[in-house]
């Protein structure tokens, strides 16, 4: 039962399990949940990340276990997290979230340092922890771009 438990949420109720490229919808689902709590305080949505980044180590390792493999493919809570670290309060609609999305695509593949060698971490620690780099980095670029690439430069507001 708690095998089952941690494969639905590692795999965020099985997105991870969708036949092509499942890293980016997690990505997605990482957006979509963005969006729909864009509006909450700030300690709420503190909050939301911090569960997601907690249980998701917890899930990943019980998955990593379960599927025998170190990073299974199919756990893409760590690409919800790794989104949502990369808009984390930053306020953006649509044009930003799309914007971070490819960012953090781009960020989660290539993996600068240390995002590589934080995959080396064992179990759902080192599942998360180089999506979560990732994010922190996506974030760093996204603040830029909104900071020195005004919103009327681009077909909506950020």
């Amino acid at each position: 039962m708690v095998s089952r438990l941690g494969v639905a949420i590692a795999t965020v109720g099985g997105a991870g399990f969708f036949p092509v490229a499942p890293g980016t919808v997690g990505s997605a689902v990482g957006v979509v949940i963005y969006m729909l709590t864009r509006s909450w305080s700030a300690p709420a949505q503190a909050a939301l990340l911090a569960g997601i980044i907690v249980v998701g180590i917890w899930a990943g390792d019980v998955t990593a276990k379960a599927l025998n493999r170190e990073d299974p493919g199919p756990v893409v809570i760590d690409e919800v997290a790794g989104q949502l670290v990369t808009l984390f309060l930053l306020g953006v609609g649509w044009t930003g979230a799309i914007a971070g999305f490819f960012l953090f695509r781009v960020l989660d593949i290539i993996k600068p340092p240390p995002a590589r060698q934080l995959e080396r971490l064992h179990g759902g620690l080192g599942i998360m922890a180089d999506d979560l780099a990732a994010g922190v980095y996506g974030w760093a670029l996204l603040w830029i771009l909104m900071r020195y690439w005004p919103a009327g430069w681009w077909p909506g507001a950020w």
